[in-house]
């Protein structure tokens, strides 16, 4: 347990959290009364996983609207993702599986290692808090989220490239908005000080803010 528990970044107080977050169903039902399977951690892990990534999302993403944000949540939290995650500590090597699964591959199987994943994040909410829980899920999520293309935060990225150099300013401009209410066109303009680095069009101004960064962020060469 003590090279997991270094692969996780986390130290158990009750370390019998970490053990049922380990115990697959199959391993409990093999050996009967003795242990309790992963699957009630699995359903609280689920939530506090969707809560962290939320909050983290809602602060980091903060003009993406209400289907971007669930898209988002979507990509960063399905059992593709959180195998991912549950390979990168070696999760599976510690899971506690019954002879017949662990000859099929069960050690391997996504939905084995996801499901052990979000166990291990209710227990270490149960065992840490809410603090330690969101320390370990972040150092997933977030850098799994940043790097979706399609879901760069333009204006977030430009933003910190500026903020290097203390004493400017970055100001998005509506230059003029056009169209019926049903089918409107926003044109931005992105000024560094007094200078223009970007014009981004678009039928939401919030994606004319997008697309003005992302061309500022273009001419700059990144």
């Amino acid at each position: 347990m003590t090279e997991l528990e270094k692969a996780i970044g986390y130290q158990f107080k009750d370390k019998s959290l970490l053990d049922r977050a380990l115990t697959h169903s199959s391993y409990a039902n093999e050996v009967l009364r003795e242990y309790k399977d992963n699957e009630r951690l699995e359903f609280l892990g689920d939530s506090v996983l969707g809560f962290i990534t939320a909050e983290y999302l809602f602060s980091r993403h903060e003009d993406f609207h209400e289907g971007e944000l669930s898209k988002l949540r979507s990509y960063a939290v399905c059992e593709k993702s959180l195998f991912e995650f549950a390979k990168t500590i070696g999760l599976g090597d510690y899971i506690k599986l019954s002879h017949g699964e662990d000859m099929t591959g069960g050690r391997n199987r996504p939905s084995v290692l996801s499901d052990a994943f979000e166990a291990v994040i209710a227990a270490i909410y149960l065992d840490g808090g809410i603090d330690e829980a969101k320390k370990f899920v972040l150092r997933f999520v977030a850098p799994y989220v940043e790097k979706k293309p399609s879901f760069k935060d333009y204006k977030t990225i430009l933003q910190e490239l500026v903020q290097r150099n203390h004493g400017e300013e970055l100001k998005y401009v509506l230059v003029s908005e056009s169209g019926p209410d049903h089918d409107k066109t926003f044109e931005v303009e992105v000024h560094l000080n007094s200078n223009v680095i970007g014009k981004g069009i678009a039928g939401s101004k919030k994606k004319a803010e997008q697309a003005a960064a992302q061309q500022a962020l273009e001419l700059m060469g990144i």
